[in-house]
């Protein structure tokens, strides 16, 4: 099976309290960018993803481990979940960027 739809949670601060919603359409693969502006707030967005057919979803290290597992459990594992991650070299940009 392809990967046709798709979607990446990240944090903003200003967003929407039920996410910022940017989509991506190539004809072939569909990508929605949700921003919200607190990691909770992507339990809620994660679940209507996947009601709405997402075959995966991304989200990023603003989440942290923390958020990123919670986001898996209610989904309840129904699409796989990946976590974007820096390596140790970037730990104090990202730190400061985030901080």
């Amino acid at each position: 099976m392809a990967l046709t739809h798709w979607a990446f949670l990240y944090t903003a601060d200003g967003s929407a309290a039920d996410g910022e919603v940017n989509v991506v359409d190539t004809g072939m693969c569909r990508t929605v960018f949700v921003g919200v502006a607190k990691p909770e707030q992507g339990i809620e967005v994660a679940r209507r993803l996947v009601a709405e057919g997402v075959q995966l979803i991304e989200v990023c290290g603003g989440f942290g481990p923390v958020w990123a597992g919670r986001v898996i459990e209610a989904i309840d594992g129904a699409v796989p979940v990946g976590v974007v991650g820096y390596g140790p070299e970037a730990v104090d940009q990202v730190h400061a960027i985030f901080a």
